[in-house]
């Protein structure tokens, strides 16, 4: 069966493989990625999303991403604890995309409102990333629908009984009456102190 592409479709699997390989897909590897048999055709692709400006081609005929993540110089370590001389030798260019991100095509951010989970260092404003399809474990923070309203809380199972858990004491748990739908699992939290 075929499969219909659209130019966002082949935008993210070509960003995909230059996130997991950090380097551009060959034309045959595109036309493996895509799923398509035909150089042409990748040629196709390649034309609309230089088009689009997403990809950009050298003099020399090479291809690479106008949109590239953000990447930050990682400066080395420095001590939380007491104080300690922070290394001040660059060590590597990182991400966020990489670093927070491991499966892009099923994550979402949503922003935060509330303290039930600050206790999990989880406040009002902060952004979290969600990732779709990820099997919750017990301990996991998720996002879920419990009997028709959604909330983020930890997710505890035992035998059958499903118990989500805010990191405030002054949430009681909730289990589900009706239903429960998780949505996803929180991978990640982001805040911001200035802008």
């Amino acid at each position: 069966m075929k499969v219909k592409r659209t130019l966002s479709d082949v935008e993210e699997i070509i960003s995909g493989f230059f996130r997991e390989n950090r380097r551009m897909p060959s034309y045959s590897e595109m036309a493996d990625i895509i799923g398509v048999r035909s150089k042409s055709v990748v040629d196709f692709w390649v034309k609309k999303l230089i088009a689009a400006g997403v990809l950009q081609k050298d003099t020399r005929g090479f291809l690479s991403l106008i949109r590239r993540p953000l990447g930050l110089k990682l400066a080395g370590e420095v001590c939380a604890g007491f104080p300690s001389p922070a290394e001040e030798e660059l060590r590597d260019v990182i991400s966020f995309d990489e670093y927070l991100v491991s499966r892009p095509e099923n994550s979402f951010l949503l922003s935060v409102t509330g303290d039930s989970m600050s206790g999990a260092g989880i406040m009002d404003k902060d952004l979290v990333i969600v990732e779709r399809g990820r099997e919750p474990r017990n301990g996991d923070i998720i996002l879920a629908e419990v009997d028709g309203n959604w909330t983020m809380k930890y997710f505890h199972k035992k035998g059958k009984t499903v118990t989500l858990e805010a990191a405030n004491p002054k949430y009681p748990p909730i289990i589900p009456q009706n239903e429960l739908k998780v949505a996803g699992v929180i991978t990640a939290v982001v805040r911001k102190y200035h802008k």
